[in-house]
């Protein structure tokens, strides 16, 4: 963090980024997949966290340490991104198996939830679909399934990831961090250190950590009847002004879904939902995660094999 950012940031997200935790690492199908791991006891239930397209595990390292009191915690770095290796070729279901290796390497046990934002979210349903029956529940952060006949203004042929450049040094490489899809945030100080961490030196000089060619070797949908066999509890959150949760989508998923699952928007966040309202982020999810602790499913798991 820069000085400018020590006297910027909070003292909140200054405290967490000082919680204690450990770079681990577990192979995944012959690729290194990297993770942070935080635990104040040993014996609580474990918290998975899931990071969006292009992401990687350090978006939630000032989120993770609100949750120590209750769970051990574990944020990874999807192949392909952050500080894991990269692939030949991408899969939702290699994705969910990273997700499953990560708890089973950190010793989580069926109690285990799943938090994905964004591309994370859709990760995370894959992950349900595997093995929901081995979790605890999901929760889905902007995460839309979007109606079949819904009008999507941008191409969906076309890659969300945009061809890497290289920059001349760190300073300059970081200067250069968007969000994306493209939005404000007036919390600079996360997206400075967000940018620290996503870069990294490269031959003639520094660029992103991502794999600018995943959704050329990816084919990746997620479809309303996925939701609809999910085995677990599940939870959406989504940002009340989020470009990509309009209220259409939202009606969708509840009626896809069934009234057990909650759906909470989030006052003034947009699709980065934590990066935008981390405190109020925080706020909703324990207490989701509380009531979870305290109540049993209200929601039937399917049948196996059976249809939506």
């Amino acid at each position: 963090m820069t000085q400018q950012d020590s006297k910027e940031a909070p003292g909140w997200f200054r405290r967490a980024l000082k919680a204690p935790f450990e770079d681990r690492e577990v192979t995944v199908a012959g690729t290194p997949i990297h993770y942070l791991y935080w635990a104040e006891r040993e014996t609580l239930p474990g918290l998975v966290l899931v990071h969006g397209n292009g992401a990687h595990a350090h978006w939630w390292r000032f989120i993770a340490p609100f949750f120590l009191k209750e769970y051990r915690v574990a944020a990874l770095d999807l192949s392909g991104m952050g500080d894991s290796g990269h692939r030949e070729h991408y899969s939702p279901e290699l994705f969910a198996d990273e997700v499953m290796a990560v708890a089973q390497d950190a010793g989580f046990g069926s109690d285990r939830i799943v938090v994905g934002h964004s591309f994370g979210g859709f990760v995370t349903i894959q992950t349900a679909l595997r093995f929901g029956h081995d979790l605890g529940g999901v929760v889905l952060v902007d995460s839309p399934v979007r109606p079949p006949d819904y009008a999507w203004e941008r191409d969906p042929k076309r890659s969300p990831i945009r061809a890497k450049r290289v920059y001349p040094d760190r300073a300059t490489a970081e200067g250069r961090f968007r969000l994306m899809p493209p939005q404000d945030c007036e919390n600079g100080y996360i997206l400075r250190y967000i940018a620290e961490h996503s870069v990294t030196e490269v031959p003639g000089g520094f660029s992103w950590k991502f794999d600018d060619r995943m959704f050329e070797k990816l084919r990746f949908e997620n479809r309303g009847e996925d939701l609809q066999r999910l085995p677990c509890r599940v939870a959406v959150m989504y940002g009340d002004d989020s470009y990509l949760f309009d209220q259409e989508i939202a009606d969708y998923m509840f009626k896809v879904l069934d009234e057990s699952v909650p759906f909470m928007a989030l006052p003034e966040a947009q699709h980065h939902v934590f990066l935008d309202q981390p405190l109020a982020f925080v706020a909703a999810l324990r207490m989701l995660l509380a009531e979870w602790r305290h109540s049993r499913p209200d929601r039937q798991a399917p049948t196996p094999g059976a249809g939506p």
